[in-house]
């Protein structure tokens, strides 16, 4: 079943941070739950919850450490995890998280920011691992029972900076596996965001997010002020 948000009044809305490894996702849904929460045009109007993917609910935790620690704990055993295999685990977290977090806080009005959805497996998975973009298709249709983010926030970096920043993460801070693909697997990624803003230009927005944190987020914060004053009436200046 599908959900129809267009029948619904003062509905929630649902934006995501997309990009690769290394743009700055985290740091700028951080900044965004911070200003939102202490704005007076903002409090006590609606909920916010921030969330992720994989891993924005207990369950989705678990899949998470298969598929992101590196090595695995399958991989310690010398089996690999198996690409598709992989494809299905992140559509297992995604619906968890649609049916238990993401749904029912829209339903309430809420507003949610979510670190990486759909788009990140078209990327990752659809031209990074190469795998049928088809089949990508429908098994994110299936995870989501349609539910598309209001706004895809884009944090476009060249895979080197990306890469220059995962460096300078604090001791003992390790990376992921997807992390530690060559950078050919990272530029078809980056050119997988690419594709898929200029195919749904309307909900994807670029940010450039070769910057430092406060003029990516002043970026950032001129989409958010125009799509809250549009949904809601709201003036975030």
């Amino acid at each position: 079943m599908g959900w129809h948000w267009q029948m619904m009044d003062d509905r929630g809305r649902f934006i995501t941070f997309e990009g690769i490894d290394g743009a700055g996702k985290t740091t700028q849904i951080q900044r965004v739950q911070g200003w939102l929460l202490n704005h007076p045009a903002w409090r006590s109007r609606r909920s916010l919850v921030v969330t992720r993917e994989p891993g924005g609910t207990a369950i989705g935790r678990q899949l998470r450490q298969l598929l992101l620690a590196g090595p695995s704990l399958a991989e310690g055993e010398g089996e690999r995890l198996d690409e598709g295999a992989e494809l299905m685990l992140y559509a297992a977290d995604r619906a968890q998280h649609v049916a238990t977090v993401l749904v029912p806080t829209l339903m309430q009005g809420g507003v949610v920011l979510c670190d990486r959805y759909v788009d990140s497996t078209i990327a990752y998975q659809g031209y990074g691992r190469q795998l049928n973009l088809k089949m990508i298709e429908v098994l994110n249709n299936l995870a989501t029972s349609g539910l598309r983010p209001d706004l895809t926030l884009w944090l476009d970096v060249p895979v080197d900076a990306g890469a220059l920043r995962r460096q300078r993460r604090s001791p003992g801070e390790v990376g992921d596996r997807l992390e530690e693909e060559g950078r050919a697997f990272h530029e078809r990624v980056r050119s997988g965001f690419a594709a898929l803003a200029q195919r749904d230009c309307d909900r994807v927005v670029r940010i450039d997010g070769t910057g430092d944190e406060a003029t990516v987020f002043a970026q950032v914060q001129g989409v958010l002020r125009d799509r809250f004053r549009s949904w809601y009436g709201v003036e975030l200046d």
